[in-house]
């Protein structure tokens, strides 16, 4: 594809590195600085320019490769969106929320695809680290560090102005904030943000810097961590942290040496778990050094497919919204919610989010569904599933491991019609192998009298080695069952397989291709985990099943599975100290419904759908009818209220 570049100083000259490799082809070159211009397009074969418009007239090219300075970005991207040309820019997209918003909207009217840098959430680094997030292994992740030390702009840059006029935040700090709004979702908030006018030596600065060279906040993550970020000219960049960052979490710490690296160096990462001393988590494949020109080259490609591509361009917009709200903090001494000044805790302006909502597509779903967990106080559920499937449940959780989906196979054969059922299967952790998970498959499928499972999820993100054929499970005694669903190794610990959770993602979709499944979910997964596999999945999961009752309702997740069109079940949604907890049962009185109604009906007023499991047919009867109670609002926030 022929492209334009606006913009020939010294990032331009290591975007160019390497052209010759990549599918783009550079025809026209524009500079206010003549010399500059002609000497880069002399570099690539190129017209040189010194006027925009004079380019875009003369020249056809689709893609426009915005490299100004900090300041020029906005007006040359609208410029060029305004000709009809698609647009990649260096960061930051602009240094104005507004302006970023407006861009992202003009893009979008027109059809045309905007991009913008940094692109570090696609490194090797970047993403052997959020894989390494992900694996669970951190617990959850509630606190986060980041460093942004530009440092001495002038020791490194021979044109330090554009740096100094818009300071470390739009230049260091959307280093650090991209990467973790690629993991973690938007910003909701500053909670606390301070400027220091912290100048090397006592310089007397020129009036047009910023006047914020020090930059230290504390940010809100809607669905993810507190982060303490700090952006710097003043803190020299050759300092022991550079761009690092260190995620906190409840089981152990991760540590990224540099949320800008173009490359995987072997000491990048360090993980500690538990009580583990920390170590090095090198990544698994060899060196490769990214070319920023690889950004480039995938917004081409989207817009080859005709489908123009706007996520980093949006992502870009909210981290400046971010950087906005940081000053504002900063100006005004108190909490400021990303995308206004208003005070935080006022209902946030959403700047980055899906350009449609994907709510519409998502998995249609009955209110409530029947568990067909494996034990129940030692019973299996089998005594209840014909009344459930006579009393007008249509979503049936199976699983490989539950063992009975024989004896749903059976009940279902004289049952309602296949269409009218959601059959949501699950195969158990020893075969998440190559084989072992299709046979899995397949041998449910038998099982229930199948031709395809509506939903097919993995039962835990973790493998286990194989062990053999878990068919007709429960007509086998316990301890062989026990044997066959929790091998152990020499220390009587879990025989772990060292299948990934993306490679067995990609053996999932798999199935999906076979037609053994129309949907693929994900079970008992934290948020990173789920986000990991988003991220990466041909074929997205529809559906995620978690542990959630008041006590564990996982709000974070539920909001970030909503927004993203994915469905949660809800499954151990009952205890017996839940039942017996007072606000619950205050909650039934008022109600005058039970305990356990009370419990599913908050389930289901959420988005959330329940799977109660029951030996019992008039429990069961009763779960079912729950989804029709409502709660009033009192009662949703005092059952929302008992999170521990």
């Amino acid at each position: 594809m022929n492209c334009l570049v606006v913009g020939a100083g010294s990032v331009a000259r290591e975007y160019v590195d390497g052209i010759a490799d990549a599918n783009l082809q550079p025809v026209g070159v524009c500079d206010l600085d003549r010399d500059r211009a002609t000497a880069l397009a002399g570099q690539i074969d190129a017209t040189a320019y010194t006027d925009l418009d004079a380019m875009l007239a003369a020249e056809s090219a689709p893609l426009v490769v915005n490299l100004t300075s900090h300041g020029a970005h906005a007006p040359v991207t609208r410029t060029c969106l305004d000709a009809g040309r698609h647009v990649f820019s260096e960061k930051p997209l602009a240094v104005d929320a507004a302006t970023a918003a407006d861009l992202v909207a003009l893009a979008r009217d027109r059809g045309l695809a905007l991009g913008c840098a940094p692109a570090n959430p696609t490194g090797d680094v970047q993403r052997h680290a959020r894989t390494l997030l992900a694996d669970g292994r951190l617990g959850e992740v509630q606190f986060v560090t980041a460093t942004a030390n530009v440092g001495r702009v002038g020791a490194w840059h021979d044109r330090p102005d554009s740096f100094l006029r818009v300071g470390p935040l739009y230049d260091g700090g959307v280093y650090p904030l991209t990467l973790l709004v690629a993991w973690f979702g938007r910003v909701e908030c500053v909670r606390r943000a301070d400027a220091l006018p912290l100048w090397p030596g006592g310089a007397d600065p020129d009036e047009s810097y910023t006047d914020a060279p020090h930059v230290e906040a504390t940010l809100e993550f809607a669905d993810g961590p507190t982060v303490a970020l700090r952006a710097s000219f003043y803190v020299d960049h050759r300092s022991r942290e550079f761009y690092g960052l260190e995620c906190h979490g409840d089981d152990g710490t991760l540590y990224l040496d540099d949320t800008g690296a173009l490359a995987a160096e072997a000491s990048a990462v360090t993980v500690r778990g538990g009580d583990r001393e920390p170590t090095t988590a090198p990544h698994p494949a060899p060196r490769r050094e990214q070319s920023r020109l690889e950004a480039v080259e995938r917004l081409a490609d989207s817009v080859r497919r005709d489908a123009p591509d706007r996520t980093t361009a949006r992502r870009g917009a909210h981290v400046a919204a971010v950087c906005n709200a940081i000053e504002a903090a900063a100006d005004g001494g108190g909490a400021v919610t990303v995308g206004s000044d208003a005070p935080a805790g006022a209902r946030p302006k959403r700047v980055w989010e899906p350009e449609s909502s994907t709510a519409d597509r998502a998995l249609h779903l009955p209110p409530v569904g029947f568990g067909c967990s494996r034990y129940r106080h030692g019973d299996y559920v089998t005594p209840a599933l014909g009344a459930a499937v006579d009393a007008g449940y249509r979503l049936f959780d199976t699983a490989e491991l539950y063992g009975n989906e024989w004896r749903l196979g059976d009940l279902l054969a004289d049952g309602p019609d296949r269409d009218s059922l959601l059959l949501l299967g699950k195969p158990w952790r020893t075969n998440h192998g190559p084989g072992h998970l299709e046979r899995a498959c397949r041998g449910s499928l038998a099982e229930l009298g199948a031709d395809a499972f509506d939903c097919y999820a993995l039962h835990w993100p973790g493998a286990w080695e194989y062990t053999a054929p878990l068919s007709e499970l429960s007509k086998q005694p316990v301890a062989q069952q026990e044997r066959l669903t929790f091998p152990t190794d020499a220390n009587g610990e879990p025989a772990r397989a060292s299948h990934t959770l993306l490679e067995t993602w990609q053996r999932m979709e798999r199935l999906v291709d076979e037609r053994l499944a129309r949907t693929l979910g994900i079970c008992n997964v934290t948020l990173p985990q789920l986000a990991a596999v988003v991220d990466e999945a041909r074929i997205p999961p529809a559906l995620v099943q978690v542990e959630s009752n008041p006590y564990a309702p996982r709000h974070a997740l539920v909001r970030w599975c909503h927004r993203h069109g994915i469905r949660v079940i809800a499954h151990s949604p009952l205890s017996a100290e839940l039942r017996e907890d007072p606000v619950v049962r205050s909650v039934a009185d008022r109600h005058e419904i039970t305990p356990t109604t009370a419990l599913l009906a908050w389930q289901v007023q959420r988005g959330v759908v329940p799977i109660p499991t029951t030996t019992d047919p008039e429990h069961a009867t009763a779960n079912l009818a729950a989804a029709r109670r409502r709660l009033d609002e009192r009662a949703m926030t005092q059952l929302d209220g008992l999170v521990r």
